[in-house]
């Protein structure tokens, strides 16, 4: 077996045993198994933090943590400034698009990443919603809880043709929420 082939198979089993995802023990003996006895050259090589599974995870922290950082600052952005609003609205809505283009392919591969873009994606349907109710409809008060009802529906439907219990749930508590408020008030 190659030595590159050798280096890749240790770092995996040294991530199974950093991540308690194997005994031990069965991965002290996979590692004399691997190493023919003899780990002198290749121990400072390997490392649990070059295996596949860690790289692909600390990738995908960042990912999750940069798609969160521009969602919220563009949201925040877009409430916090009275200018250029024409062209924040445009450009949110072209990237909750995006996300929502990219949650669909990401979904079909199975990645855990789908959530993320869904949620982000709702989210800022939901601030641009209120942004538009709140700059072009100042005066009526029943845009705001239409375009509101709106995005429950929207998360409420997606939700159940998904099969996605969270938007099913915040769908379904949203539009109780703004119904009861509705007969209270």
């Amino acid at each position: 077996m190659s030595n590159a082939r050798k280096k890749i198979i240790l770092n995996e089993i040294l991530f199974w045993k950093q991540s308690k995802l194997l005994p031990e023990q069965y991965c002290d003996f996979l590692m004399t198994l691997y190493t023919e006895g003899n780990d002198d050259g290749l121990e400072e090589e390997v490392s649990h933090k070059k295996a596949v599974k860690s790289k692909e995870k600390r990738r995908m922290v960042i990912i999750y943590f940069f798609v969160l950082l521009v969602s919220i600052t563009l949201l925040a952005i877009l409430f916090m400034t009275a200018q250029a609003t024409e062209v924040m609205i445009l450009f949110i809505g072209l990237l909750s698009i995006a996300f929502i283009i990219i949650a669909f392919k990401v979904a079909r591969e199975k990645n855990l990443l789908a959530p993320l873009f869904q949620v982000a994606a709702a989210l800022l349907i939901f601030g641009l919603s209120v942004k538009i109710s709140l700059t072009y409809f100042e005066q009526k008060e029943w845009v705001l809880y239409a375009l509101l009802i709106a995005n429950c529906l929207l998360w409420l439907l997606s939700g159940l043709k998904l099969k996605l219990l969270y938007f099913t749930v915040s769908g379904a508590l949203g539009l109780i929420v703004l119904i009861g408020y509705k007969l209270i008030a």
